[in-house]
């Protein structure tokens, strides 16, 4: 791009041709909010709310430094203890946000001379951390096991990572990760897992769609987290082995060189945690209403995630039915490409345990009726 104010301008132009530019929107809270990531509807929750204010009153706003130099405190170190016992892992490492977790692991793991797998639809996080890091990168086809195998077997660098997400925050479906572990565990490559749409949701006690396959830490040695979707608060976390977090504590330059959270974000993701664990209702009724919401809109899948996509295709169209969905009190918003593939711009669906039945039967017929 070059620095001339007339091509931004045709840049901008261009975008708004083709129904690309983004806007961003006040949220007033005028509409039933149908496309955010507070799956469990943890957010407001008194009990998340109060330990954050607790902890703000008793440590400030901010934790004033690097983990590494005084940033990290009790409520990090509690929150990192708990997330290694809710994981079933030696070790967790808390990041400041998910992006840079992925973009952490990826970088401390894949030497130059690696070569990582990854999967063609995963988080911009985790394509961005595999282009940063310098090595090696080859793509298989979305959920594609088979794919995933021929092009592992084909490395022949001694560095090997295999990169997934656990459940694509666009599409809603899960990862074969039963069939990937096996062969990444036979190549002895690095399985790193992102979860961040499946922890607190699926699997058994809501450990994510590891559990959902029974794949444990050997399976499964790199798990990523993050709290700003199933537990309603801010950050991200890795999760494994105790000597791969200490790597990573010493190695990974976006944990090394940034603020650390503030403890009353830890404090309020710990509060979090225990309510998700004592009030298993909000998943069980998560999981209800998002299979009677596939099942009206005629969509069916193997594991039913709080994602439902109404692919439409055209990115203006996209933008059309949204609008026509806030009109009759529903917030969906469209998803365009590069978010998602040219030709697949579509209206991405969340359901929330704060939703009622009537609302999910309501919105269906909103979309039927302008689809």
């Amino acid at each position: 791009m070059q620095r001339d104010a007339a091509a931004l301008k045709a840049a901008l132009a261009d975008l708004e041709q083709r129904s690309l530019k983004r806007k961003r929107r006040v949220d007033t809270g005028a509409s039933i909010n149908f496309c955010s990531n507070d799956y469990l509807g943890l957010k407001d929750h008194p009990e998340v709310v109060s330990a954050f204010v607790s902890a703000a009153e008793k440590y400030g706003v901010g934790s004033g430094a690097s983990h590494l130099v005084t940033g990290h405190g009790p409520e990090h170190e509690a929150l990192e203890e708990e997330l290694a016992a809710f994981t079933g892992r030696q070790r967790a490492l808390v990041f400041s946000t998910g992006y840079m977790a992925n973009m952490g692991v990826i970088g401390a793991l894949a030497e130059q001379s690696a070569t990582i797998v990854s999967d063609k639809l995963n988080h911009a996080s985790l394509i961005d951390g595999c282009r940063i890091s310098g090595a090696e990168v080859k793509r298989y086809r979305h959920a594609d096991a088979a794919h995933a195998a021929e092009l592992l077997n084909a490395v022949k660098s001694q560095s090997r990572l295999l990169v997934t997400d656990g459940v694509f925050s666009m599409d809603g479906d899960v990862a074969p990760l039963g069939e990937l572990a096996r062969m990444a565990n036979a190549a002895n490559a690095w399985l790193v897992v992102d979860d961040a749409h499946g922890l607190g949701v699926v699997g058994d006690n809501g450990r994510g769609s590891c559990a959902l396959f029974q794949l444990g830490a050997k399976d499964v040695p790199v798990l990523v987290g993050t709290f700003g979707k199933a537990f309603g608060t801010f950050g991200a976390f890795v999760a494994g082995d105790a000597d791969l977090i200490e790597y990573l504590l010493q190695m990974s330059r976006t944990y090394i060189y940034t603020t650390a959270l503030p403890p009353a974000v830890a404090a309020a993701t710990r509060a979090a945690l225990r309510v998700s664990q004592r009030e298993s209702w909000r998943r069980d009724k998560v999981n209800t209403l998002s299979k009677q919401l596939r099942t009206a809109l005629n969509q069916q899948q193997a594991a039913a995630t709080p994602i439902i996509p109404v692919v439409v295709g055209d990115s203006a169209r996209a933008l059309e039915l949204s609008a026509r969905l806030e009109a009759r009190g529903f917030l969906v918003k469209a998803i365009r490409p590069p978010t998602v593939p040219a030709g697949t711009a579509r209206l991405r669906v969340t359901v929330s345990a704060n939703h009622e039945e009537a609302q999910v039967r309501a919105l269906a017929d909103a979309i039927a009726g302008d689809t």
